[in-house]
């Protein structure tokens, strides 16, 4: 058996990482994980998030034991592992050698737009809740260590052309992209995170990726300061975007 494919995938929240999930999740040998960090992130962070108990209660709180699983041997015939991320679930505690046999890759949206979603969900963000700064230290250190610069891929490419732009991923990835990926069963999967119910009522709805449809976007001073504070990370991955 040839092995394993263990895509990480680091997004920041309020951003089309569930959808693209489930694009990957559609595919005939690939198994998907949501979101493995999120306990012990809780844990160590002190963050207060909606269904905070049964987080904890549904993952490993120890980021060793969640590197073991996501390095470890899979239960299926899967060739292919997909890891969902949020890069801000990477505290600086968490040792990094480990990661460094798995394919990575980063999925950015604009700022100023992902500050208005998250902003529907939480009434507050700080720039480190928006996983920017995570996001780039993480695709420096992965470029100084395999030489090799992990893809970048922006949400509004997904959106406006999702066979373009899941075809490109994929090649990036050295992975061959499979038609299925465009497609998925609406409603809560098996392989969500307990909260799912909070935060995927619109993916839940949803059968493929929604054309992209700019919107207004008006932010509280507050949040324009963390979009202005966010922009030049957002800038630096946008810049090596497939």
């Amino acid at each position: 058996m040839p092995p394993i494919k263990r895509i990480a995938m680091w997004s920041g929240p309020r951003n089309i990482s569930t959808a693209l999930m489930r694009s990957f999740g559609s595919r005939d040998d690939t198994l998907v994980v949501d979101e493995p960090l999120y306990a012990f992130y809780l844990r160590e962070s002190g963050a207060q998030h909606p269904v905070h108990a049964e987080v904890l209660a549904s993952q490993p709180n120890d980021w060793r034991a969640v590197a073991e699983q996501l390095t470890g041997p899979i239960a299926g015939k899967e060739s292919v592992y997909y890891q969902k991320h949020m890069a801000h679930h990477l505290l600086p505690q968490v040792e990094r050698d480990w990661m460094l046999p798995l394919s990575h890759a980063f999925l950015i949206r604009e700022p100023r737009a992902m500050l208005a979603s998250y902003n529907r969900k939480r009434e507050r963000a700080e720039l480190n809740d928006l996983g920017f700064p995570q996001q780039v230290e993480l695709y420096k250190w992965l470029t100084e260590r395999t030489s090799t610069p992990p893809p970048v891929i922006d949400s509004r490419q997904v959106l406006e052309n999702p066979r373009a732009a899941l075809t490109a991923l994929c090649k990036a990835l050295d992975i061959e992209f499979q038609e299925s990926m465009l497609s998925w069963k609406p409603g809560l999967h098996a392989t969500d995170g307990v909260w799912a119910s909070h935060w995927y009522d619109a993916v839940a709805q949803s059968t493929a990726f929604q054309p992209y449809r700019p919107k207004p976007i008006e932010l509280s001073p507050e949040l324009q300061a963390v979009a202005q504070a966010a922009q030049p990370y957002y800038d630096f991955l946008y810049e090596r975007r497939l």
